[in-house]
């Protein structure tokens, strides 16, 4: 029995829908990038700019599990193009808070992806 619930779409219309979507469910003065990941047709590349002096971008491999439901990863954490600890308390509420706009992107887009 073939899987009916997979992801049916081109993957660089997907990551188009998110980079016109995410924006809407973030901060407002956070700036994302997002980019269709090439080893993986299932799977986006996002980064986040945070906002203000803190001068982080936070990258993210968010992966569809199916149709409808995502699955995100920190990949990396920097400020100024080096690669900090993100296990302090600031930068964790701050994943936190990325992966949760990250999953309301999702659910936004389930009308496209759940065609």
């Amino acid at each position: 029995m073939a899987k009916s619930d997979e992801l049916r779409i081109d993957p660089q219309q997907l990551a188009d829908a998110w980079q016109r979507t995410l924006p809407r469910t973030m901060n407002v003065s956070d700036r994302c990038v997002v980019l269709r990941d090439e080893a993986d047709e299932k799977a986006l590349r996002v980064t986040i700019h945070s906002a203000g002096h803190t001068g982080y971008e936070f990258d993210f491999k968010v992966t569809y599990v199916d149709s409808r439901e995502v699955k995100v990863e920190l990949i990396d954490v920097e400020k100024d193009n080096v690669t900090v600890d993100e296990r302090t308390d600031i930068i964790q509420q701050l994943i936190d808070d990325y992966k949760r706009h990250l999953h309301e992107c999702a659910q936004a887009l389930q009308q496209l992806t759940h065609a």
